[in-house]
């Protein structure tokens, strides 16, 4: 299936000098910019223009410090895990002046990301089992956190500590950008696990130090989908969208994309037991991948694997597409009475973008089931101050952070030891109080919000409510 040609912008960050950038601020007809190529020939408003502006510029910059931050996130991680390694800083001296000094092995089953050791559980909760509301949502969110380390530890994680069958690590191909230069990456990566008549398949989410992920989030390109909508078109290229701007129903790559190989081997698992269902989940980019990979399945009139669709839980999502995307997946997801499940913490910042106004039109949809800082939930429709950057909202916005940093410190006390904080989380929420909304992006959180909703998960199965406050 081909993408729309007469609805479309992309924007080209590798192609613009800094003279043409600040062009697009003073000179309203951007389609003649060879860095961008959009179907709306006319003279575009200064608030729209200001957006692609800053969407350009950020792009920009992160490409420019790519490597850099590349070496930090690379040089932080090794410093974080040679402490673990070594029992904690006092050991690591101890064992330097022993000459046993023990060095961590980035493809160890022990070694962790940053955001593993932002929250170090491992363990699922043992009050939540098969069965009850808030089981999937609960072990989702798990997976989704395990979903950014390495393959032996995601396999050590899955077999030993939570007795489930591993069916495979992937990475696949990221055309972020390609489209330019023929070149691509593979930085979309997924695991499949087995829970008993389930099958999950988890997308990683947003690295903390990786530009291109980044890239993905900020750039505001997207494609119209004939009778589907308009779509991010960064989340797009994760998923495997093909240079010529099509979808293929069937593709032979001699590069693994995410959407055909991991519909391949949902094809064989799913065919050798017609009980099987399966569950689509992530964080951050990963529950934007998740909810976009049923969409795609729609739109190949895949209805074998639609209907084999138990659910799809994402945490921290951002906006994928516009209001009519949100139409047509909202059809699908009742026609095969798929659950759809968008969790939203506090002030996180990324479920509050791309901005959601009249100049860009992207949109949620479906429930939200939003959680404050006191881990109380709802069911909404919008999640509260849905664009972020509100006036109005700074002043809450700031004394929530400085609750949530004060509550890093008691957390412990008043739930128990499984929710203790580190010092690396305690220092992102001190960073908080600059950019509230950050820290409440990590995983941590959502955690704790999944091991809180029993309550709001039976409510919304058992009544189909459209607002529940507990």
């Amino acid at each position: 299936m081909a993408c729309d040609k007469r609805s479309y912008m992309l924007l080209s960050p590798e192609k613009v000098g800094v003279v043409d950038l600040f062009r697009i601020l003073i000179h309203s007809d951007v389609h003649k910019r060879e860095f961008v190529d959009c179907s709306e020939k006319g003279g575009e408003s200064f608030e729209r223009r200001w957006i692609m502006f800053v969407s350009i510029l950020a792009q920009k910059l992160l490409l420019l410090v790519a490597k850099p931050m590349s070496w930090i996130g690379l040089v932080l991680e090794f410093w974080l895990n040679l402490l673990s390694s070594n029992q904690n800083l006092g050991g690591l001296l101890i064992n330097c002046f022993r000459g046993k000094v023990v060095m961590p092995d980035k493809a160890s089953g022990s070694f962790v990301s940053f955001i593993g050791n932002l929250d170090k559980r491992v363990e699922l909760d043992k009050s939540i089992g098969p069965g009850d509301s808030e089981y999937f949502a609960a072990l989702s969110m798990m997976a989704s956190k395990a979903s950014y380390e390495n393959k032996a530890y995601i396999q050590t994680t899955v077999t030993h500590h939570w007795q489930r069958e591993f069916l495979g690590f992937y990475d696949f191909w990221n055309a972020r950008f390609s489209f330019a230069d023929h070149q691509g990456k593979a930085t979309t990566q997924a695991f499949m696990l087995r829970d008993r008549d389930t099958i999950m398949v988890a997308f990683r989410g947003t690295e903390p130090f990786n530009a291109d992920d980044w890239c993905s989030n900020v750039d505001l390109s997207w494609y119209g989908m004939p009778r589907v909508g308009k779509i991010h078109v960064g989340f797009m290229k994760a998923l495997g969208l093909q240079k010529n701007l099509s979808w293929p129903k069937e593709l032979d790559s001699h590069r693994p994309l995410a959407y055909y190989a991991i519909r391949e081997k949902l094809r064989s698992l799913l065919g050798e037991n017609d009980k099987v269902k399966y569950v689509l989940t992530g964080h951050s980019l990963g529950g934007a991948l998740a909810i976009l990979f049923p969409a795609i399945l729609a739109m190949h009139e895949e209805t074998r694997l639609v209907e084999r669709l138990e659910g799809v839980y994402t945490f921290g999502q951002p906006r994928v597409g516009d209001d009519k995307f949100g139409e047509f997946m909202e059809r699908v997801l009742e026609e095969h009475q798929i659950n759809y499940f968008r969790f939203v913490y506090g002030n996180d910042i990324v479920p509050r973008l791309p901005y959601d106004n009249s100049t860009f039109m992207f949109k949620h949809f479906g429930r939200c089931c939003y959680f404050n800082s006191k881990y109380e939930g709802k069911i909404v429709q919008e999640e509260p101050n849905k664009n972020y950057f509100s006036p109005l909202n700074a002043i809450p916005m700031m004394m929530n952070a400085w609750y949530e940093l004060i509550r890093s410190f008691t957390i412990d006390c008043e739930n128990g030891l499984d929710y203790k904080e580190g010092l690396l989380l305690r220092t992102f929420r001190v960073i908080g109080l600059l950019i509230p909304g950050a820290p409440a992006h990590s995983p941590q959180d959502y955690v704790n919000a999944t091991r809180s909703e029993a309550i709001l998960m039976s409510s919304v199965r058992r009544r189909g409510i459209e607002e529940c406050v507990l």
